[in-house]
């Protein structure tokens, strides 16, 4: 007979599925309140029918799936706009599936404005910041105006390439009723870069990261275009690895803070955060509010990561001026 003393606990497993490029890849294992959780991140580079078989692979063999390199839907106000693509890739899974929203509105504003500041040793108003994307993060883009900043949305320069910064949260409203019922049928790898192309960075929109004394968002939407210098600058931001650190300091950026913690020298998407809180929690997505994904990353000891690479900038983008347009 078996003793209770001898049966080890099933470790929790998360794994992240993303469009994304494998060299990115991770798996770790941690223990969170007690709990052994494995947690594993699995690209897919770009290959979107590989993608959506990893997806069915590990249906029913783990405890929660995060989407990787793609949302369920991006958000503009009250109004979602759910992502072809993505809903095709999830049809019929039985595994909870998440994409980080839980916590882009819950956690990572929470970080944004309370850790933040703190590690800018000031309040956010009056803060010239550049957000790559509104509509992936509308949660932040709300928060961020709500504290006083001065900001620009990157929506059409990150997202179409267009030399354009938006301002104001009508605007971006205005223009997501209008394109993004159409731009949510293309394909995805149209909007955001995956597979190789998250390797890849060209300079562009220079003036932009100028004009910016903190750049904010996902950080494969910054890396793509990141110029030579960011003397000075913050980056506020998640997905960071090893060499994305070496690149950011290369550059001279002062500070980079991400609302997911480290783990091994690796700071993971929000999707998989969101991933390890639905298995912690043992709850479906749907049940869990802005409170709860709160509790549970404060009960797991989750903390932002905060690395300062060199000395801030007194006037990071040059002399304060016009808005990028």
């Amino acid at each position: 007979m078996v003793s209770k003393a001898a049966i080890v606990e099933r470790p929790k497993r998360v794994v992240s599925i993303s469009l994304g490029s494998s060299r990115r890849d991770k798996r770790v294992e941690v223990t969170l309140l007690g709990q052994r959780v494995i947690i594993e991140r699995i690209g897919t580079d770009g290959d979107y029918a590989l993608f959506c078989r990893r997806l069915r692979e590990v249906d029913g063999a783990v405890d929660a799936i995060g989407l990787g390199g793609i949302n369920l839907a991006l958000v503009a106000g009250r109004r979602r706009y759910p992502i072809r693509d993505a809903a095709r890739a999830v049809a019929g899974l039985r595994t909870p599936v998440v994409d980080g929203s839980g916590i882009k509105w819950s956690w990572e504003r929470h970080i944004l404005l309370s850790a933040l500041p703190q590690a800018l040793g000031g309040p956010l108003a009056g803060r010239r910041v550049l957000l790559v994307s509104s509509v992936d993060r509308f949660g932040l883009a709300e928060a961020l105006v709500a504290a006083g900043a001065d900001v620009t949305f990157g929506d059409l320069m990150f997202g179409l390439g267009l030399p354009i910064g938006l301002r104001g949260l009508g605007t971006v409203k205005a223009l997501a009723a209008l394109l993004l019922p159409i731009l949510t049928r293309l394909p995805f790898a149209w909007l955001y870069p995956t597979g190789e192309h998250q390797d890849r960075i060209v300079p562009k929109f220079g003036r932009a990261y100028r004009w910016a004394e903190i750049v904010c968002g996902d950080f494969h939407l910054i890396r793509r275009h990141l110029p030579d210098d960011l003397d000075g600058k913050v980056i506020f931001t998640n997905t960071i690895t090893v060499d994305d650190m070496d690149a950011l300091r290369r550059r001279r950026a002062a500070l980079v803070v991400t609302s997911t913690p480290e783990m091994e020298g690796r700071s993971f998407a929000t999707n998989v955060l969101e991933a390890v809180v639905v298995a912690l929690s043992g709850r479906r997505p749907g049940e869990l509010r802005e409170a709860d994904y709160l509790d549970w990353m404060r009960r797991a000891g989750f903390q932002p990561r905060i690395a300062r690479l060199g000395p801030a900038s007194v006037s990071a983008a040059g002399e304060r001026g016009a808005a990028v347009t």
